[in-house]
């Protein structure tokens, strides 16, 4: 295929234009310029090329995702502790001296959780253990209950069909899954724990190797922009700890007050959950009635009542205060990011979407609406 360009020179030389002449096309028989065009080919290879480097970053994305959520958690932890490690860092500790401080205050934090959790679930396994023989002996007692249900129901025959019938791969698959996720969940909090130190400690330089990306015109407004947003953030999450440390010390108390075991892992569990909004303090709650059950079924109620309770004092009284210096968030706005945060990113995303509706809330009124109300 050709386009005609139009004639040249009666006498069917080139033309001897400048630059400004454009490009000099061949010329045909009778002296019209032939214009080539574009091969159809080179056009299919590269829309093909560029839908092909698309799904490869796609792909490389999707299968990078849990990874890249680790790094956004240690970010959103790392920008939590900023005020802290500020604070420190003034009182000439210098930034390094700061954040071993935190991070061994941190890894203080976690050894103490274990400590508490690790035994009460071991003897929990131990019993279990131990329990296993006497359900054995049981279901061939006719008398029992136990013996009457494998009566009605041959619960053994069951079970060795379907451990005879080849899903003994299956159970060892489901154990070597168990060791994964356990060994996946190491990893992660090695991830998380190294990545969040190194930003602490680079912290001013990661920020100003970010702000020479925004033209200098408008770098100062960025920059002081940027540090309200990493102010109010880490006063928001250091107020939701107080909330979380307040729970989890009512939770101890009361479970201590009625005799329900492990007060001090659940009062632990229920300030960890506690940081996760709307949804953490009722799964807490929820857990430790649970718990209770093992006490009394009106032990049990009572603590459903008690957490109801506290959830609206945490709502009403102890949240104001502990958010005296945030920013405010209208409930609206809260379900509703934790909703897409969850959605998107799990117990990741709710935990940072009150935080990004923090940072947008003031994005929107330190620089949109002012632009706005000035048109």
């Amino acid at each position: 295929m050709c386009v005609l360009a139009g004639n040249g020179p009666p006498d069917g030389s080139e033309a001897s234009g400048g630059a400004g002449d454009g490009p000099r096309w061949p010329r045909g028989e009778r002296g019209i310029r032939i214009r080539p065009s574009r091969s159809w080919f080179t056009a299919g290879f590269s829309v093909g090329l560029g839908l092909t480097l698309a799904y490869t970053v796609l792909e490389t994305l999707l299968r990078i995702s849990s990874v890249l959520t680790l790094l956004l958690l240690a970010l959103f932890v790392a920008v939590s502790l900023e005020p802290v490690v500020a604070w420190l860092a003034r009182r000439r500790l210098g930034r390094g001296r700061a954040v071993v401080v935190v991070v061994l205050g941190m890894l203080a934090v976690l050894a103490g959780f274990l400590a508490l959790v690790i035994p009460p679930v071991s003897a929990e396994i131990s019993a279990l253990v131990d329990a296993v023989p006497k359900w054995l002996e049981q279901l061939h007692d006719h008398h029992s209950a136990l013996g009457r249900l494998e009566d009605r129901f041959h619960l053994i025959a069951k079970a060795r069909r379907q451990l005879g019938g080849g899903s003994g791969s299956a159970v060892l698959g489901g154990l070597l899954g168990v060791g994964h996720a356990v060994l996946d969940a190491v990893y992660g909090t090695v991830l998380v724990v190294v990545v969040t130190v190194y930003l602490m400690v680079g912290m001013e330089q990661l920020k100003g190797f970010a702000y020479r990306f925004v033209p200098l015109s408008r770098r100062t407004a960025v920059i002081d922009l940027t540090e309200i947003i990493l102010a109010r953030v880490g006063r928001y999450m250091l107020g939701n700890v107080v909330t979380s440390a307040i729970a989890g010390l009512a939770t101890f108390l009361w479970c201590v007050g009625l005799d329900v075991p492990y007060a001090a892992a659940l009062g632990v569990f229920v300030g960890l959950m506690d940081m996760v909004p709307v949804v953490g303090s009722t799964i807490g709650g929820v857990v430790v009635s649970l718990v209770a059950l093992s006490v009394s079924f009106p032990i049990a109620l009572a603590t459903a009542a008690f957490y109801i309770g506290f959830r609206l004092a945490e709502d009403y009284l102890i949240m104001p205060k502990a958010m005296r210096y945030a920013v405010d968030v209208h409930p609206i706005v809260t379900v509703v990011a934790v909703v897409i945060g969850g959605a998107l990113l799990g117990v990741v995303g709710a935990l940072i979407a009150i935080p990004v509706a923090v940072a947008l809330g003031i994005v929107l009124d330190e620089s949109v609406f002012p632009r706005i109300d000035m048109v």
